[in-house]
């Protein structure tokens, strides 16, 4: 089983390091994983070469993964990553198994509403998202509907570091359950 660890943990300083750790994780688990990495490889394109290398890199390591394990914690907004929410929707497309974790405990609501104090709205009077649900809706029943179990939040109701893997690594042991996988040490 291969899976592709979606994620805009790319950004992250230590991000080959950090990919290793989740591919060593997701290893103990009967899990072969793949994550999107920028490598040097692009150093000599142009901006406009290396988006497209990325992207077709990306879209070829997806087509090779028989699943996603999703990092859905909040990046730069009240929501899940931008790139990675197209990823979980391609995968969506293909009726290809959708598993996803957050290392934000708090409410997708609660984080929309304290970014529009801080942002205001474009437009005045306009509602907020209230189901109580990690994130958008869309996001939600992309994941419920197209993998077997919810989004994995911090089960102590405590938001975690950006770059933290316990949830990670729960997520992963939820995916193997519900693919029919064993942990090894």
């Amino acid at each position: 089983m291969t899976a592709y660890l979606a994620g805009p943990d790319v950004f992250l300083p230590d991000a080959a390091e950090h990919a290793a750790r989740k591919i060593a994780i997701a290893a103990r688990y009967g899990i072969t994983g793949l994550a999107p990495l920028d490598d040097a490889s692009t150093a000599a394109m142009t901006e406009d070469e290396a988006w497209r290398a990325i992207f077709h890199k990306d879209i070829a390591m997806m087509t090779a993964s028989d699943i996603v394990i999703a990092n859905l914690t909040p990046f730069r907004g009240a929501s899940a990553d931008a790139g990675t929410l197209v990823e979980l929707g391609w995968f969506l497309g293909r009726g290809r198994k959708i598993f996803g974790y957050s290392n934000s405990a708090t409410p997708f609501a609660d984080r929309s509403r304290a970014q529009s104090a801080l942002i205001p709205d474009p437009a005045t009077g306009l509602m907020h998202e209230s189901f109580g649900l990690a994130d958008n809706l869309m996001v939600v029943g992309a994941v419920v509907y197209g993998g077997l179990c919810p989004i994995v939040i911090p089960g102590d109701g405590r938001d975690r570091a950006f770059d933290a893997l316990d949830v990670f690594e729960l997520c992963v042991a939820r995916a193997a359950a519900a693919l029919g996988f064993e942990h090894r040490n």
